[in-house]
């Protein structure tokens, strides 16, 4: 008779526990929706989202790992950085009117500290953001040439085409973080 009555005290205390959650889920149904934001503010979120994710790490990892590289024919972290940064350049030239770079800058001697990386990869994305923010809704739809394919492309597909590329370069430096016995600021208990 105890365990029934220590049961359906469990069970009892869960039901009330709960019951707040389902009323403030209830009154939050009773709101209207958010209004949609335009498509230019969210190609934006979108763009910075990335972009807040490689400069947290820029700004991050250790500077004394900064050449850490898993094997030796690959990129090391400071490069990995560069190179997304360099990229975006690829993007943001072409939707701003101007010729992209005629190749990446792959010299080592090129931006050597953690700060002078940080800083760069940050205006990289903030003149992406920038770019897109100028095309507006209407010029999202706008035809741009891929310095990658040769052919013409809406605004819109090359911006998300690049925020792959970093997101891709964002997954391989979080290896990078791991291999290092380190946890990616992205991946922290948030407080």
């Amino acid at each position: 008779m105890k365990k029934w009555n220590v049961l359906a005290s469990l069970v009892l205390g869960a039901g009330l526990a709960v019951a707040p959650a389902v009323a403030q889920e209830a009154a939050k149904k009773k709101e209207p929706p958010k209004a949609a934001v335009s498509p230019t503010q969210a190609v934006v979120e979108q763009w910075n989202d990335i972009g807040r994710k490689l400069i947290a790490m820029a700004e991050d990892f250790p500077e004394d790992k900064y050449e850490f590289k898993p094997n030796p024919e690959h990129r090391s972290f400071r490069e990995g950085l560069l190179h997304v940064a360099d990229v975006n350049y690829f993007f943001t030239n072409p939707v701003k009117g101007e010729k992209p770079p005629v190749q990446e800058d792959f010299s080592k001697d090129k931006l050597k500290s953690k700060a002078e990386v940080a800083a760069y990869v940050k205006k990289s994305f903030a003149d992406g953001a920038a770019a897109i923010k100028a095309k507006g809704d209407a010029g999202l739809n706008s035809l741009v040439v891929d310095p990658y394919a040769n052919r013409q492309v809406r605004v819109i597909d090359l911006a998300y085409g690049f925020m792959e590329h970093s997101g891709e370069h964002y997954g391989q430096l979080v290896v990078y973080y791991r291999v290092s016995g380190l946890v990616p600021p992205e991946s922290r208990p948030k407080k």
